[in-house]
């Protein structure tokens, strides 16, 4: 699983908490480090953080889904600014589920263990 999320704080948060329920996790800091590392690693999951630097979590997810590498990866998109619109334009960037942070650890465990479910589960991270 690849998390992505320029906060420390919530990046290692959900890693370290991931990590300690089973998940293989990589992390990235900024849009542009998500592509690198996804196309590299090939994760089962992606949780994104939509407010990212250099490359913003859309944009980052849109060039994911495009490319034939990644574009069957889930991604989940992930953000504290719930505005009206939102949860839409990450879908129609290619998101396949949106959460408001802030986010329970439990809570997001649950839904990434039903996002994998319908696939049989790989070993990838």
């Amino acid at each position: 699983m690849l998390v992505v999320d320029d906060f420390d704080d919530a990046r290692e948060m959900y890693a370290e908490y991931l990590e300690f329920v089973g998940f293989q996790v990589e992390v990235a800091r900024n849009g542009v480090e998500a592509v690198e590392k996804a196309q590299g690693v090939l994760p089962d999951i992606i949780l994104m953080d939509l407010s990212l630097p250099v490359m913003d979590g859309w944009e980052a997810t849109r060039r994911l889904k495009e490319d034939h590498r990644t574009r069957d990866i889930p991604v989940m998109a992930l953000s504290g600014h719930v505005l009206a619109g939102n949860a839409e334009q990450a879908r129609q960037a290619g998101a396949d589920e949106f959460v408001a942070k802030p986010c329970l650890p439990q809570d997001l465990e649950d839904r990434i263990r039903r996002m994998l479910k319908p696939s049989k589960s790989k070993s990838r991270p």
